[in-house]
């Protein structure tokens, strides 16, 4: 079926009920079940992580490793062998109510016998997936001797409890509620600037990004969204009040899309803060999504493109995305990802766009504030590594004939290798780090950080001094602002 909806649209698609649910799961941030992310070990399923505060994490009677071989369902229901089965197959014997019983069999990690297996009986529970949730940290740029603290909220989708929301529960997960709670938290903490680092984020519920916008606008157009009759409709934040009007940047990159785009096409169009990185993806598009049949839980449901979205200048997103207000290099390859590559896209247009008010014009400003940041970046260890290694990127992708010779093939290869590894211990001897013999060193000289500090982020800490240089220049003004 997919092949036969992409033919028209590349973002229409079939879900089958599985994915389906797969989906539910990713907007809500939650599911019923044991909180273990399972993966394939040749035929078992192997325990990778156990979810903090989730059913199996509480009962301390699993852990990473452990060889799930059997799943029984209720405190009596038989254990059916799963050795050999689909890793999805074995999920949805796992997954279930909150409430109810599930009993697994499983070889522990330790043991190399797979006939040596013990049970464990564990009562299936809400599970929030708070890894995919907004999060806050605040960086410590220093300037002229101090330390100023830019406050960072990292949003890797635009999610909400769809069905939480219908139910009518006080305490539903959206992106709105975490990114205001998260906002009063770094204003308690008089943060000098905060930053949305929407990079990555591929977008999410149109609603939640329409009042994510209205947390930093008062009242206002948010999008236009026209329909495929033509009809277009207008989405506002009716609230009044901000919840923060102080300095605001949105760092984008290539694999920002569609609701990410709305919001820093927004905020770029009222004023209201700078866009920071790289072109994003370019996808205008909206889906609704329809059950097959009236039954989603055995026909599925379709994903349906059914209107494009602008932003209040009327300038559609599609094809083109959003352009930052100052660029910062990437090794994403824009002419090879985003949506003008895609077959089938649907091209860019304009509409009228909508009356709104302006908070700020940064035009005067950036000239001035891409004079400081190159000047920064002309001695800047990480941003010279990577236009050092985007250059030799660019080489390897312009060669169009590659030599089937064995021997000249292995030389080519010591070459690159050698050029990389030159690369990176300018880098290292820049940041007064010890150099590496060989590349393969790398992994093992530093483990890979899952939670790496803003400071060592390059992109973010030039945002935050972007973000000072802003702070800087306006001052002389509003200092007349406040004696007028």
């Amino acid at each position: 079926m997919n092949a036969l909806t992409t033919c028209y649209d590349p973002h229409t698609q079939y879900f089958s009920p599985r994915t389906s649910e797969n989906f539910k799961i990713n907007m809500s941030l939650s599911l019923e079940g044991i909180g273990a992310m399972l993966e394939p070990d040749f035929e078992y399923t192997k325990i990778v992580r156990l979810i903090p505060g989730g059913p199996a994490a509480r009962a301390g009677s699993l852990k990473p490793g452990d060889r799930i071989v059997g799943v029984g369902q209720g405190p009596q229901g038989k254990i059916v062998d799963v050795v050999g089965w689909r890793l999805d197959d074995v999920v949805d014997q796992i997954r279930g109510p909150k409430g109810s019983t599930v009993r697994l069999e499983i070889v522990p990690a330790d043991q190399t016998d797979t006939h040596q297996t013990r049970f464990v009986t564990l009562e299936r529970d809400t599970i929030k997936l708070e890894e995919q949730a907004a999060k806050k940290k605040i960086m410590t740029v220093k300037r002229g001797g101090l330390n100023h603290r830019i406050g960072i909220i990292d949003l890797p989708a635009f999610y909400s409890d769809f069905d939480g929301m219908r139910a009518g529960k006080s305490d539903f997960r959206s992106t709105t509620r975490d990114v205001k709670r998260l906002v009063e938290e770094l204003k308690l903490a008089q943060v000098e600037a905060i930053i949305i680092d929407l990079r990555d984020n591929g977008g999410g519920s149109l609603p939640e990004v329409n009042a994510l916008i209205g947390l930093f606008i008062d009242r206002g157009p948010t999008v236009l969204v026209r329909s495929t009759g033509g009809r277009i409709d207008v989405q506002s934040d009716p609230a009044a009040g901000t919840v923060y009007d102080g300095p605001l940047a949105v760092v984008v990159n290539r694999l920002s899309a569609s609701a990410s785009e709305i919001f820093a096409g927004a905020i770029q169009d009222y004023g209201r803060g700078l866009v920071i990185g790289q072109q994003t993806y370019g996808k205008g598009t909206v889906q609704a999504l329809i059950d097959l049949m009236g039954d989603k839980d055995t026909y599925g449901q379709i994903k349906l493109t059914q209107a494009k979205f602008y932003r209040i200048s009327g300038e559609s997103t599609q094809d083109r995305g959003v352009t930052p207000d100052i660029e910062l290099p990437s090794l994403i390859d824009t002419k090879t990802i985003g949506e003008s590559v895609v077959p089938g896209a649907l091209p860019w247009d304009k509409i009228y766009g909508i009356n709104h008010r302006s908070y700020g014009d940064f035009k005067p400003y950036l000239p001035e504030l891409k004079k400081r940041h190159q000047g920064r970046m002309n001695h800047d260890a990480d941003y010279v590594y990577l236009n050092a290694s985007l250059k030799l990127i660019d080489e390897v992708r312009e060669q169009k004939v590659v030599s089937l010779n064995e021997a000249q093939r292995l030389k080519e290869q010591a070459r690159l290798k050698s050029r990389r590894l030159a690369i990176e211990n300018a880098r290292r001897q820049a940041k007064h780090e010890a150099p590496l013999k060989d590349l393969d060193d790398e992994d093992k000289d530093e483990p890979e950080i899952k939670d790496t500090p803003p400071e060592e982020d390059f992109i973010l800490m030039e945002s935050g001094q972007i973000m000072l240089d802003l702070i800087e220049m306006l001052k002389p003004d509003m200092q007349l602002r406040k004696a007028g």
